[in-house]
């Protein structure tokens, strides 16, 4: 039987990801990292500025995280107020202008902005339906909201490869599913969470490849995951270095490790009265 991915409060627990998983940028910078040896490479920064295309005023990235949207929009779009948002502290740090922020109760007035941006950032969140209510709360008329997240089916390799190595680790044939953070909302299921508030959602699906023929940067993303090191019922960094003894021996017999990503982006539009 395959272990199914864990719904973890861990996911949502505010303390730990203002502290341990995205108290520096770090961790999460590691996890983006893998995607430099993607193909086709997406430029979702781009992807996202194109669909800001006819928006003017003020727009909240909302999680942002180490700013790498931020950063983009203030270059690309020197004409838009961006406000730059995330419940850690830490990571905000290097990013000017950015403030404390929880989604659930953003301090921002009804109306007030053009767009705003949630990026892979909503299964961190554990009222999402209130969430969503407040992207629709804080839009202008004609505002969009600019949603991403993974598919359940995005880099199953690594959890296969997961499960392997923390099998080796345990002494059985397979061990346990590590936390997934995208599980708890996924590219399947948010249009159907998004929809409670929005009327048109457009998906633009964002399909890729990996192909690494060195073991260090899957290492360093399955590393990237130490916040919830002690929730995945083996010991982590043994199990990361089976794996990455795992890969080093697909690539010897391969030439190369191969994972495939599917990743999206949510145009939404419409928040209902």
């Amino acid at each position: 039987m395959t272990a199914q991915p864990r719904h973890d409060h861990s996911v949502t627990d505010r303390s730990l990801l203002s502290s341990k998983a995205y108290g520096t940028g770090q961790h999460l910078a590691a996890r983006q990292s893998l995607y430099q040896w993607q193909t086709p490479s997406h430029d979702l920064p781009g992807i996202v500025v194109d669909e800001l295309a006819v928006v003017r005023g003020a727009v909240a990235d909302v999680g942002c995280g180490n700013g790498r949207f931020v950063a983009r929009l203030r270059e690309d779009r020197p004409d838009l107020n961006v406000l730059p948002m995330d419940v850690s502290h830490g990571i905000l740090c290097a990013i000017p202008g950015a403030v404390v922020a929880d989604v659930q109760q953003l301090p921002i007035a009804d109306g007030l902005l053009g767009a705003v941006l949630a990026l892979h950032m909503l299964y961190h969140v554990e009222d999402q339906a209130q969430a969503v209510r407040e992207l629709g709360r804080v839009l202008a008329p004609g505002g969009m909201a600019i949603v991403s997240t993974n598919s359940h089916a995005d880099k199953r390799e690594l959890e296969h490869l997961w499960r392997q190595a923390a099998g080796d680790v345990l002494g059985i044939q397979e061990g346990p599913a590590r936390v997934q953070l995208s599980a708890r909302f996924t590219l399947e299921d948010a249009p159907a969470i998004l929809g409670r508030v929005f009327g048109e959602i457009r998906t633009i699906p964002l399909p890729g490849v990996i192909e690494v023929t060195d073991a260090e940067p899957v290492v360093a993303h399955l590393a990237s995951y130490e916040a919830w090191a002690d929730k995945m019922g083996v010991p982590f960094l043994e199990t990361i270095e089976r794996a990455r003894e795992r890969v080093d021996e697909t690539i010897r017999a391969e030439g190369v490790f191969r994972v495939r990503c599917l990743g999206g982006i949510l145009v939404c539009k419409g928040p209902k009265q």
